[in-house]
């Protein structure tokens, strides 16, 4: 028997995210349903590989935790929206760090993490450059990097003492090196991230 879709033009909960039996993975941004499919390319895959790497060795032994999709995260958007009925965002990022081990439940991440990392694809990028940016912000992401493997750029957003993001006018490039706020020591080279045109 075919489970039955919801309608994908309604509002919905968390509540209602955990009852869904789709066979393909989806978000939810506002209450709205964004599919997630197809899967990821392989240099999307490529791409997440080596900043896992990178980022799993270095917290090896740290507090902060390393978390890649899927995983859910879900984000409150308010001081009113603290139960599964009530909150209305929930997100799967490519990678994300949390440092606060009261935030992880057997069902993933209740509350902001402090990095997220989304790699954009060619039917992810607009919500992930609009409607994550905006839903990061809204919640209290301390640092939103956005990766283009295609362009092979980084957009590298930090959020400010008034809760809105700060970053670049210019996206950082391949040949760059940047170390990212939340993890003091840790300095990512895009070389090793982007080690060749084209692969």
């Amino acid at each position: 028997m075919k489970t039955e879709e919801p309608d994908l033009s309604g509002t919905y909960t968390y509540a209602d995210y955990l009852t869904w039996q789709w066979t393909e993975m989806a978000e939810l941004i506002r209450g709205k349903i964004y599919k997630m499919s197809p899967a990821p390319g392989s240099m999307h895959q490529k791409v997440s590989m080596r900043l896992t790497l990178r980022i799993g060795n270095f917290l090896e032994g740290k507090k902060c935790q390393l978390f890649s999709a899927p995983f859910d995260v879900r984000l409150p958007l308010s001081s009113k929206q603290s139960s599964d009925k009530e909150i209305t965002t929930v997100v799967q990022p490519d990678l994300c760090v949390v440092c606060d081990p009261a935030r992880i439940d057997n069902r993933g991440c209740l509350g902001a993490p402090d990095w997220i990392i989304e790699i954009l694809s060619q039917h992810t990028s607009s919500k992930d450059l609009r409607e994550k940016f905006e839903v990061y912000e809204k919640a209290g992401v301390g640092e939103y990097w956005v990766v283009h493997p295609q362009e092979q750029t980084v957009l590298v957003y930090v959020l400010n003492a008034k809760g809105k993001y700060e970053g670049r006018l210019t996206p950082y490039v391949r040949t760059d090196h940047v170390a990212p706020v939340t993890l003091p020591g840790l300095v990512i080279n895009f070389l090793e991230v982007f080690p060749q045109e084209g692969y």
